[in-house]
């Protein structure tokens, strides 16, 4: 894979825009803008803990669910406030799957390109999260679901900065997903399977080690079977564990409590 293709153009502005802040308890959160890619901007969450750091950080990447209201960037909302009273800080973004129709929109011949613009916004979150004051660099967790898994591992294959990652609910390959629409057959069918790999969470996934990995997989998942779960998983090197929770592709309280249990032990 050429790395080259996930560059991020160093010096490009992120350009943040600082739309409003609330506070609650000990805890702000500052909704924000940044340029994402050229004519592109991202929409985001920041929430930060009282007091001026280190603070160890997240980078939470939301699920694609159209049917879900927390199909978007709100999705880790709760869960990053009580970080934030835990002293972490957390940056929540939007993605090209926060459009809830976006899977209709995009076509298979549009997808390896795409993959690669969002791999170098993740990288460039990075950024703007690392570029926080207070933010500390040694203690930053990557936690994506779905979409959002797997874009981190092609992500942190490339970028090593993240030391630890949460991946739920992700498949290990984008064709698993990406050809359930629109349908494709024969050759022009397996020449998408043969373009993606390179890209593959399956074949990046290696590439984070050393850094920690939990898994999160619902037994009820019927995106991702239990066979494509342990592949994923296999694929991984040092230091991983995978958690099963009896809950379909959403996941459930559970998982929350013991992802937050198991980044509090890593980051704080």
């Amino acid at each position: 894979m050429d790395h080259g293709l996930f560059d991020k153009t160093p010096g490009f502005p992120l350009d943040v825009r600082w739309i409003g802040k609330r506070t609650s308890d000990v805890i702000a959160i500052s909704e924000l803008t940044f340029q994402a890619a050229e004519g592109r901007r991202r929409a985001a969450y920041l929430i930060c803990p009282d007091g001026n750091g280190p603070f160890p950080v997240i980078l939470y990447v939301h699920w694609y669910e159209p049917q879900a209201r927390d199909s978007n960037r709100t999705q880790f909302l709760e869960e990053a406030q009580c970080m934030a009273r835990e002293g972490v800080m957390s940056l929540l973004v939007e993605t090209m799957w926060s459009d809830r129709e976006w899977f209709l929109k995009r076509t298979q011949a549009d997808d390896y390109e795409a993959s690669i613009q969002q791999t170098i916004e993740l990288r460039r979150a990075m950024d703007l999260l690392l570029s926080q004051p207070g933010a500390d660099s040694q203690r930053f967790a990557y936690v994506g679901h779905d979409f959002g898994a797997m874009y981190g591992v092609l992500a942190g294959s490339i970028d090593s900065r993240p030391t630890c990652y949460v991946f739920m609910a992700g498949t290990p390959r984008f064709a698993d997903w990406y050809l359930y629409y629109p349908r494709l057959e024969g050759d022009e069918r397996e020449a998408f399977i043969y373009q993606m790999t390179t890209l593959d969470p399956i074949e990046c996934v290696g590439k984070l080690s050393p850094a920690p990995i939990l898994f999160q997989f619902g037994r009820e998942d019927p995106h991702v079977p239990s066979d494509r779960a342990v592949a994923f998983f296999d694929a991984a090197t040092d230091s991983k564990e995978i958690r099963w929770y009896a809950t379909g592709h959403e996941l459930n309280d559970l998982a929350e409590q013991e992802r937050i249990e198991w980044l509090l032990q890593r980051l704080t």
